[in-house]
């Protein structure tokens, strides 16, 4: 049974994680672990750089925590170019992957009030009166109508940053 470390505590995050880990590996064959750690960047990060930074800190830092594991991940969601999207690393001892999520145009409303220093997670609260919206189904459930939740999209960007742990043209 593999020892799979989430760097995270979102619960959206953990499903996604432990349904694409049970997807490609096997149901069952995963343990996850929930970690809280640092990802080195701001509450809010903005751009592909700096959201993805945060990712691969908190693998890191994740590492540190729990050396033991088989697999680390990190998923950070950041805002690009009026966009919320979300970086994914996945590591083992020997190999990364990583993959970015689809993206979600924000209406001016909410990116006003992000650029203005405040984080989306509470920006949607407020909007929608969902108590912890990030935690939940996020922006992107509110504004496609439940069609894609936080952890559905989620889930594509970790299968994706699955492909080099079993497929062998990788290596």
């Amino acid at each position: 049974m593999y020892h799979v470390v989430c760097a995270t505590t979102n619960p959206s995050k953990i499903q996604a994680i432990l349904q694409a880990f049970d997807e490609i590996c096997g149901e069952g064959s995963c343990h996850i672990e929930s970690v809280a750690v640092e990802s080195g960047v701001p509450e809010q990060p903005f751009g592909n750089v700096e959201t993805r930074t945060g990712a691969r800190c908190r693998v890191i830092n994740a590492r540190k925590l729990r050396p033991a594991a088989d697999f680390w991940v990190a998923i950070e969601a950041g805002i690009d170019e009026g966009s919320t999207f979300s970086w994914v690393v996945i590591e083992n001892h020997s190999t990364r992957g990583e993959s970015r999520s689809a993206t979600l145009p924000l209406p001016a409303v909410i990116l006003e009030k992000v650029k203005a220093g405040e984080a989306l997670g509470p920006v949607m609260s407020a909007y929608t009166g969902i108590d912890k919206i990030g935690r939940k189904e996020g922006a992107i459930g509110v504004f496609t109508a439940g069609k894609l939740t936080r952890s559905s999209v989620y889930h594509q960007a970790v299968v994706l940053a699955l492909s080099p742990f079993h497929n062998e043209i990788y290596r």
